[in-house]
């Protein structure tokens, strides 16, 4: 963990999805970083952010890379496009469920190998951004 992923672990920890957005244009930016990609300022907060988004592609996957994160195989990967504008790789809460390009997702934390982590669940209702 460095400096600026620590926000967003505690974030996480707390139930919150928390993104930096810059202090001089707005810009919301993930991954964490230091300069602001839009306006090259090195001002910014770590602020919560909705929550919401859509997914943006998605794969399943049937094999396990990362031995220390305990899952079943297989499980889809999902980016997901935030309400906020940056793109996230994550994991589907639901593995058996085979999302579609542009499906509504709102985000949920599970305890994975002593970390919180955010997964996103498909918004059956339709709010997600």
């Amino acid at each position: 963990m460095t400096m600026f992923d620590t926000p967003f672990a505690e974030g996480c920890a707390a139930g919150e999805l928390r993104l930096q957005k810059c202090g001089q244009c707005g810009t919301y930016r993930f991954p964490a970083s230091p300069i602001c990609p839009s306006c090259l300022s090195s001002e910014g907060a770590w602020v919560a952010a909705s929550g919401r988004g859509r997914v943006w592609s998605w794969i399943r996957m049937h094999q396990r890379y990362f031995k220390d994160l305990p899952r079943e195989t297989p499980y889809n990967l999902i980016m997901v496009e935030l309400a906020e504008g940056p793109r996230m790789i994550s994991a589907l809460a639901d593995e058996k469920i085979m999302p579609k390009v542009g499906d509504p997702v709102t985000v949920t934390f599970r305890e994975v190998g002593g970390e919180i982590l955010p997964y996103f669940a498909l918004d059956t209702e339709g709010t997600a951004a």
